[in-house]
């Protein structure tokens, strides 16, 4: 083989490495945002309910749509809406009936910690709660009033997709990765057949 050959084999070698090399496949600018991320990041941003406190826009959406849900189940409750949450919520309802909304702030604080954390939050969002089966059975988390059934667990995903939109979170896409979320979370948190 004359060296003008081995040249050439060199560089065709050399080319095909470097063009497998940037094959857009291998590009981590092809993975597609965490939900946290598409919610806003960890980009920083006044705290609405804190003027003097930054956070992240990805944990203020979490927080915005977990408090309006709050907010919706709330209203169910006092409108005595049928299958209302009133039974699932009765030690926080009863707290707050008599002036003291400690225990919302902690379940909206747990809410916000878990859905940052599992959606793509990273180091500067952690949960330190209870599993979800735990957490969803009265018999270990004295918060619960009565176990979930699905009926009620339809009802809580529907006020969550109503707060998201009440909170500008109108993207279909970003809708249904959030139902997805809560639809694997079914299993743990159902826990009455009925």
């Amino acid at each position: 083989m004359t060296n003008i050959s081995k040249i050439m084999l060199g560089a065709l070698c050399l080319a095909g490495a470097t063009f497998y090399s940037c094959n857009d496949d291998d590009e981590p600018n092809n993975v597609e945002p965490s939900l946290y991320t598409r919610l806003g990041g960890t980009t920083m941003v006044e705290d609405p309910n804190n003027p003097s406190v930054m956070i992240e826009k990805g944990r203020l959406s979490y927080r915005s749509v977990v408090d309006t849900t709050i907010t919706l189940i709330v209203a169910d409750i006092v409108a005595n809406e049928p299958g209302n949450f009133s039974a699932h919520f009765a030690p926080l309802v009863g707290e707050v009936s008599s002036g003291d909304a400690t225990n919302v702030a902690v379940l909206s604080k747990n809410l916000t910690d878990f859905f940052s954390a599992n959606t793509g939050g990273g180091e500067t969002n952690t949960y330190t709660g209870l599993d979800m089966v735990s957490a969803h059975d009265p018999a270990v988390n004295n918060r619960m009033g009565v176990k979930v059934n699905n009926a009620a667990y339809d009802k809580f995903v529907g006020y969550v997709v109503e707060a998201a939109a009440l909170n500008g979170v109108t993207n279909q896409e970003i809708i249904a990765d959030v139902g997805a979320v809560l639809e694997s979370l079914r299993a743990p948190i159902v826990q009455d057949p009925n």
